[in-house]
């Protein structure tokens, strides 16, 4: 589908504001300042910061006006916009190339022509039909409005229920602990943070145990009811949980409605299908934003995420295209970020969990280095996990859980992968070091030696510890390590007397070693496999391992 000339395109009319739509308005006037650019939208706010008001609902963001991006005063002044709030676009008649219009504060319609249309019309929150969802006291948080209920109704709550462990989810209910209202997240999978692999966040799930949340995982709302001014939730597993508001945060669904009933193609996920350049099967509407289906960036399969970064993005590029520049999206690879009370959790690409499910190979890797120099004070620990092709070593995705330093790794490890490196480039990334910043082995260089380590052949891996009689579990770490916890049936001969204690392993036997993090394991299967042994080493070590024994255990939960 081709682009138009600027002097074509005279009108075009934009459905929705937010990331998406606001971010099209806004470029569509840099790019033709003779376009008439009219801006519809069913709220009252048509530029806002939506991932910011966890944080105004928690008193960390003051002024509900910090989260105007883009007053509509500013919009009309400074791009020239027809800005129509409390407004909605009813229907599509592509024929006549109009749409109607619902005037939602007096019920009055007419319609509107256009030459483009652009749909942004986002994504709405989940609401399943069970019994009491639509009491009052039950809240979904989509916009501003929302925002003004929910902190309404947490300034006099003494409790309150999260459903769902999401993004969301999890910053509301931190927001809601520092109000001092006691509260409870339920999540009916065995993890928060179902896009991230168990074991990467189930310190975070400890966390949020440790700052006072009822965490019920593997549990989930059957039921709402009205229990004097406040509510009573009803669970899955039998449990009621009484409340003086409840948070309903499971999801989203595309607003796909407009563009179902105007025939426009509809995503198995319920997203409208586009190309590249944002455009429907309709060569004239442009769709973007949380309603429209993407591609997977890493496996160029269609999928669904709805994040603000690739909403802007494509509202950039669906006028880019309007006005005959050639600009299209690469795809979405998920690269998210969620802070949870000093805590942060960021990953990017796929996980271990979408390689089994779509069929790619992978390898992983754990490490948990340090933020920066350990020998600077304040340095934090964080857990990192790498997944690559098992066949080139192209880097796939990463996860981080821990303090300080985790945003800017994941960072640099999404810049990996959309420019197709691999994890030896990696091994030769020149990245910022001083001491308060990093180290001078960065933590995204360690995950490329230890990656290249094992496609080279140089560290052999393993993930699990040997079962019994199948090998031996050599620990080799200092005695005081060993004695204050160990894998069941370890033995052992700290690093530095393994030399000279070869004699009291078995000669024939497989060997795992392992330490804390893995890189005592790692020079002790080098030292072993020299010296003719059969040695492999436990990846990421006794931390990873103690991680994935906490993510089974809270999913034993449910």
């Amino acid at each position: 589908m081709s682009a138009d000339t600027p002097g074509q395109v005279k009108k075009i009319v934009i459905v929705g504001g937010v990331a998406g739509g606001a971010s099209a308005a806004a470029r569509a006037r840099r790019l033709s300042e003779s376009a008439e650019i009219v801006m519809i939208e069913r709220g009252a706010d048509p530029s806002f910061a939506n991932c910011g008001m966890p944080y105004y609902v928690g008193g960390e963001i003051e002024s509900r006006d910090k989260l105007l991006v883009s007053p509509i005063e500013r919009l009309q002044k400074r791009y020239r916009l027809d800005v129509r709030v409390r407004q909605s676009v009813e229907r599509i008649d592509r024929v006549n190339k109009q749409v109607e219009v619902r005037d939602l504060v007096t019920g009055e319609t007419y319609t509107e022509s256009y030459d483009k249309l652009i749909l942004a019309p986002g994504a709405a929150p989940l609401r399943p039909p069970l019994p009491g969802i639509d009491l009052p006291g039950v809240h979904t948080l989509r916009n501003l409005d929302d925002a003004d209920r929910l902190l309404a109704a947490a300034l006099g709550a003494k409790r309150a229920v999260v459903i769902g462990g999401g993004f969301i989810g999890l910053e509301m209910a931190e927001n809601l602990v520092r109000r001092g209202i006691q509260t409870t997240v339920v999540e009916r999978n065995g993890q928060v943070l179902t896009p991230w692999d168990a074991e990467m966040v189930a310190p975070i799930a400890a966390h949020l145990k440790g700052q006072g949340v009822d965490l019920r995982l593997g549990d989930s709302a059957e039921a709402f009811e009205q229990q004097g001014d406040g509510l009573r939730v009803r669970l899955s597993s039998g449990a009621e949980l009484d409340a003086g508001m409840v948070l309903l945060s499971i999801g989203v669904r595309p607003e796909n409605a407009l563009a179902a009933d105007a025939g426009l193609e509809i995503g198995p996920r319920g997203g409208i299908k586009t190309s590249p350049h944002m455009q429907t099967n309709d060569p004239h509407i442009y769709a973007v934003g949380d309603a429209v289906e993407t591609t997977d960036a890493v496996t160029g399969e269609p999928t669904q995420i709805p994040l603000a970064g690739p909403a802007n993005r494509q509202g950039r590029i669906a006028a880019d295209h309007i006005f005959g520049r050639d600009s299209a999206y690469r795809g979405t690879q998920g690269t998210a970020v969620v802070g949870v009370f000093e805590m942060t959790a960021a990953m990017t690409g796929l996980s271990e969990k979408a390689c089994a499910r779509d069929g790619v190979a992978f390898e992983k890797v754990y490490l948990h280095p340090a933020s920066h120099a350990g020998y600077y004070p304040g340095a934090e620990g964080m857990s990192l996990k790498l997944l690559f092709s098992p066949s080139d070593g192209r880097v796939l995705g990463a996860q981080g859980v821990g303090g300080e330093g985790v945003d800017k790794r994941i960072d640099v490890l999404a810049m990996a992968i959309q420019a197709g490196m691999t994890v030896y480039d990696l091994e030769e990334a020149e990245l910022c070091y001083a001491p308060q910043y990093g180290s001078a082995k960065d933590p995204v260089n360690m995950a490329g030696f230890i990656a290249a380590g094992v496609l080279r052949g140089d560290q052999p891996l393993t993930h699990d510890p040997p079962t019994e009689n199948a090998g031996v579990l050599l620990d080799v770490r200092t005695p005081g390590e060993f004695g204050a916890g160990a894998i069941e049936g370890a033995i052992n001969i700290p690093l530095e007397q393994l030399r000279d204690r070869t004699g009291e392993l078995p000669q024939g036997r497989p060997i795992v070693a392992y330490c804390k993090v893995g890189q005592r394991g790692y020079m002790a299967t080098r030292l072993l496999n020299q010296l003719g042994f059969d040695a492999v080493n436990l990846s990421g070590g006794y931390s990873t391992y103690k991680q994935r024994e906490q993510a089974a255990a809270l999913a034993g939960e449910e």
